[in-house]
């Protein structure tokens, strides 16, 4: 189960590693294995019939991508086998006991540890200096761990004379506003929960920020490649890439309790130039240094 839609290129090269993985183990479509590729979109509802197809279908190991997808199979499942990809914190979400050893059907490869967020503000004014309110974008629904981001990024505000502004958005038409609310007044600026939601919309919220010319900071990669300002996570591919090899070793035999999570081993900061010139922003030398990409 994936959270992006179907005709995302960003979501279908994830897959494509995916499947790339599965061949180097020598699982071969048609041939040992069958792949039934869900899309969801970033809606909640659509994953939670996505996850009980599959389900009923028996199949032998569900991969779910993000929070939102791995609730949904979750739900529906305590002995199907589930490998997860890119879900934040599966400890205090309640996917898994503990790392080292999660218990029951659940293992997988996490994402960010919360504290993450407070340095997407850090960037957010290294970058642009004048902001001093800040909007922060996720959906309650399918993005529940948004309000941990919020918690940690709370204390930080008021050290970097920020006010954090909270904008909760379960459809399209509230991000439009949410945006256009902290472009109201002068100095605004927008950090961006990593999410299903929030991906599936990444167009709409790249292109209203730019329509509103608010400096912006995104999770991944594939958003500052996308025309956002800056970004700051870890690389979003090395999962996927990884990810096979827990199938192969359940469908050899093992038990995903026994499959300790794996957590994130490289994060990158990319900066967009174009987009920065556009928005009339001097990058500091000392961020254009430390930075692992620059878009041009």
């Amino acid at each position: 189960m994936l959270s992006t839609r179907e005709d995302d290129a960003d979501g279908q090269a994830r897959l494509a590693l995916l499947r790339q993985g599965f061949g180097e183990l020598g699982w071969v479509e048609g041939r040992n294995i069958r792949f039934d590729n869900r899309w969801t979109g970033g809606d909640a509802a659509r994953a939670k019939a996505d996850a009980a197809a599959l389900v009923r279908q028996k199949a032998d190991v569900i991969v779910a991508n993000s929070t939102m997808c791995l609730a949904a199979v979750k739900q529906e499942t305590t002995t199907i086998p589930i490998v997860f990809v890119v879900v934040g914190d599966p400890i205090g979400q309640g996917f898994v006991s503990s790392l080292a050893h999660p218990g029951g059907n659940i293992t997988g490869f996490s994402a960010f540890e919360f504290a993450i967020s407070g340095k997407w503000l850090e960037l957010l004014k290294e970058i642009a200096p004048a902001v001093d309110r800040v909007a922060f974008i996720f959906n309650p629904d399918a993005e529940p761990y948004g309000q941990k981001f919020v918690e940690s990024i709370a204390p930080v505000a008021p050290s970097l004379g920020v006010s954090l502004i909270v904008s909760p958005t379960r459809e399209p038409a509230e991000i439009d506003r949410a945006i256009a609310a902290v472009a109201g007044e002068p100095k605004g600026g927008l950090i961006v929960n990593p999410g299903a939601f929030t991906g599936a919309n990444r167009n709409l919220i790249i292109s209203l920020a730019a329509r509103h010319r608010l400096p912006a900071v995104y999770p991944y990669r594939y958003w500052a490649a996308d025309g956002g300002l800056i970004s700051y996570g870890h690389d979003n591919n090395e999962p996927w890439k990884r990810a096979p090899s827990y199938v192969d070793r359940i469908l050899k035999g093992a038990t995903p309790a026994d499959l300790p999570i794996q957590q994130p081993t490289k994060f990158e900061l990319i900066i967009n130039l174009k987009t920065a010139k556009t928005l009339g922003l001097t990058i500091p030398p000392q961020l254009l240094d430390r930075a692992d990409e620059l878009i041009d």
